[in-house]
């Protein structure tokens, strides 16, 4: 298999496919889709950097990173967040800059951004410094009976969680981050230029790898089936082990306990055994790769497990006469807010803008 750019943007299965999604559209004005980080940990009120707490509206993480840097008269690598967010929306989040910028931050409001809050730490904002994310989503437009669908779907997320695809975003416009990683991790690419890009081109393969194998599982009805030589994860500490009781395994699965995971391709992954394992080399083999090509970038593709399917923390929806339906939603970590919304809305046209990242 090559890794066309139909392949990047096809359409990933649903896990309710036999219910009736609500229709509607997404993100039609900036206040429709509104996003607030659950941090990790609040600031001490004594450091050597400032936490601010800053809302964004209809702007995108890049121009925050610049606009911060550009007017406190830093480095973007000065600046720390624990995860980017959606442009087409209106987020608040934590961000880290040096602390003896403090004088210079009533400079920073504009129309775009505002600075909420402000207080010192100890340590700088790493990526995944986060517990996760919560969103109000307004969906308008949507079908007349639309909260009766949305509440049987809900009903089926809440039992069994949502297929945790990576959204296709991730890939680059027609797919092509994924081709660029592939031939850096091939070889092919003679010139390997280490710039911004580089990671997430890395990173793009291992992503749409996932997705491939969850696709796999989720079309033969095995997606939250325990199979033998599985890795499972507890949901509570994150271990991971190998299935072997499954009898038992499946009744830890189907109580939330723990779950199934998937390949996040690298050399410190933990590799499945018995057919699971098979399943996952077949992937790698249709993709033209061998495991030990993610060794080329070791520190840029350590690999991991990723869960197939998650259970949100929160998920309600209400019917708003005047405008559509709205959700309200809490996602850990790493996890997409449109992938939910697939799975209610279900209507490729609908999707609204493709900016959207994870948690």
């Amino acid at each position: 298999m090559t890794l066309t750019e139909q392949d990047a943007l096809s359409v990933l299965p649903v896990l309710t496919a036999n219910l009736p999604g609500v229709g509607g559209r997404i993100k039609v004005e900036p206040e429709d889709f509104v996003v607030e980080e659950i941090p990790a940990y609040l600031p001490s009120g004594a450091g050597e950097h400032l936490f601010l707490w800053v809302e964004k509206r209809d702007t995108s993480a890049d121009y925050l990173l610049r606009h911060l840097a550009r007017t406190l008269g830093i480095s973007v690598r000065d600046i720390g967040m624990a995860g980017r967010k959606d442009r087409r929306a209106i987020t608040r989040q934590w961000v880290s800059v040096p602390s003896w910028t403090k004088p210079k931050i009533d400079e920073v409001s504009n129309e775009d951004v505002q600075i909420l809050d402000a207080k010192e730490h100890g340590n700088k904002l790493r990526t995944g410094h986060l517990k996760g994310n919560r969103f109000e989503i307004l969906v308008r437009d949507a079908a007349t009976d639309g909260l009766a669908r949305a509440e049987a779907i809900i009903q089926v997320l809440k039992a069994r969680g949502f297929p945790n695809f990576f959204g296709p975003q991730r890939f680059g416009i027609d797919g092509s981050t994924i081709a660029e990683g592939l031939q850096l991790l091939s070889g092919s690419k003679s010139k390997m230029r280490r710039g911004p890009k580089f990671r997430l081109q890395l990173n793009a393969v291992q992503s749409f790898l996932f997705n491939e194998v969850l696709s796999k599982r989720l079309k033969q009805g095995l997606v939250d089936q325990v199979l033998l030589g599985d890795v499972l994860q507890v949901v509570a500490s994150g271990g991971a082990f190998y299935a072997e009781d499954l009898a038992k395994e499946q009744q830890r699965v189907d109580q939330g306990e723990v779950v199934i995971t998937g390949p996040l391709f690298g050399p410190k992954m933990k590799v499945p055994l018995e057919t699971v394992a098979q399943r996952e080399t077949e992937v790698l083999k249709e993709s033209g790769l061998q495991l030990a090509a993610f060794s080329r970038f070791t520190k840029l593709t350590r690999g991991a497990r990723r869960p197939f399917m998650i259970r949100p923390e929160k998920l309600d929806a209400s019917d708003d006469s005047n405008d559509g339906l709205r959700f309200s939603l809490t996602l850990p970590p790493g996890c997409y807010a449109t992938v939910t919304l697939r799975e209610l809305m279900k209507s490729e046209s609908s999707r609204g803008s493709s900016d959207d990242l994870e948690s």
